[in-house]
């Protein structure tokens, strides 16, 4: 599925919010109601790359008349060139929707240019909250938060039962025979495009080079599967967001990013993505897919993920220095080296 957004049309597209009366117009239809109108319109948090929108609806349908929610996502105005388009990412959800992983339930993907001038889908609202901090800190889960682990256990294997052969992801790129030499390679050569030299890394990749386990069967990952990408409601998990990002891939490097120290935010010692319990996790994880993830494992993908975050903030630093974004928070970035570095040298501190 490939977007049928013209690389020259640009200026056809429209503000979301000047777009309510088409995108309501375009909900009707989908529905087949009577009547739809957007009563409000509020853009989520994100990235600059995707523009998330909450929609409150009313909906008339015959003698009947309610409120709805959803939310929209498309490209954001100024976005760039990525590697997954809207149609694409679609696709992925509707793909691991099918099989019982817990996302937004996507509805409907709309590539008429007349209605944004851009694609865009729209999916389910889902209820809670997904502030990294909030979860981690919360006192009201305390006594959900093993059971939470294992649920975020059970949705990820429940993803990685996906395979290759899936007949409606052909559009992802194949999958590699050495996905740990591919990432390798591929970080050396985005460091090799910075200015400055980063000895750290550099042993860090070498350790991983020389000390990489056998890989496992490709399978569909998310690639940022951690906190701050799921909602919670009340204790239980809604669903895992930001798919952009998927594709096939060792399956232990979704279990490595989603247990790596950066990404537990404020709660350091809870392994399982700053959460609770890692052995909740893995049991979740076992109970689906049959594997037991080992230390040795864990150890290992962690260290992945620290030269993956490593890399990419030196990226982001690098746009604002450049000139290319000038961005605070892409200049902040560039103060978490330090501590993942730090990392990267316990991790690689002796062999597996």
């Amino acid at each position: 599925m490939q977007s049928t957004f013209p690389p020259d049309s640009a200026t056809l597209r429209i503000s979301i919010p000047d777009a309510f009366p088409a995108i309501a117009e375009y909900l009707r239809q989908q529905l087949g109601a009577d009547y739809v109108s957007i009563e409000r319109g509020q853009r989520l948090s994100g990235g600059a790359i995707q523009e998330n929108w909450l929609l409150n609806g009313m909906v008339r349908m015959g003698s009947r008349q309610f409120t709805e929610s959803w939310v929209l996502r498309t490209d954001a105005a100024s976005s760039v060139a990525v590697s997954m388009s809207r149609a694409q990412e679609f696709a992925v959800l509707a793909a691991v929707h099918a099989v019982g992983v817990q996302v937004p339930e996507p509805l409907w993907l709309c590539q008429d240019l007349s209605v944004i001038g851009r694609d865009f889908f729209i999916m389910r609202k889902l209820s809670g909250i997904s502030s990294g901090h909030g979860l981690t800190t919360d006192p009201l889960l305390e006594p959900m938060r093993d059971e939470l682990c294992r649920a975020l256990g059970r949705n990820l294997a429940q993803l990685h039962q996906i395979t290759p052969e899936h007949p409606d992801l052909a559009f992802l790129a194949p999958p590699v025979t050495d996905p740990v030499q591919a990432s390798i390679d591929q970080y050396r050569g985005y460091l090799d495009e910075l200015p400055d030299n980063h000895p750290v890394i550099e042993w860090g990749l070498r350790w991983c080079e020389m000390n990489k386990p056998a890989p496992r069967p490709a399978r569909l990952i998310h690639r940022d599967y951690r906190t701050g990408n799921y909602m919670v409601d009340q204790g239980i998990l809604s669903g895992v967001l930001d798919w952009e990002f998927t594709g096939w891939g060792d399956p232990r490097e979704d279990i490595g990013w989603f247990t790596a120290r950066c990404w537990r935010f404020a709660r350091g010692d809870r392994e399982a993505g700053g959460i609770g319990d890692v052995n909740s996790f893995l049991v979740g994880y076992a109970s689906v897919s049959g594997y037991w993830v080992t230390r040795d494992d864990l150890r290992f993908w962690q260290l992945m993920a620290h030269l993956r975050w490593a890399v990419v903030a030196l990226q982001q630093v690098q746009r604002h220095l450049s000139g290319q974004q000038p961005s605070l928070e892409l200049a902040l970035t560039g103060h978490l080296l330090p501590e993942l570095e730090h990392e990267i040298l316990l991790l690689s501190g002796e062999r597996l």
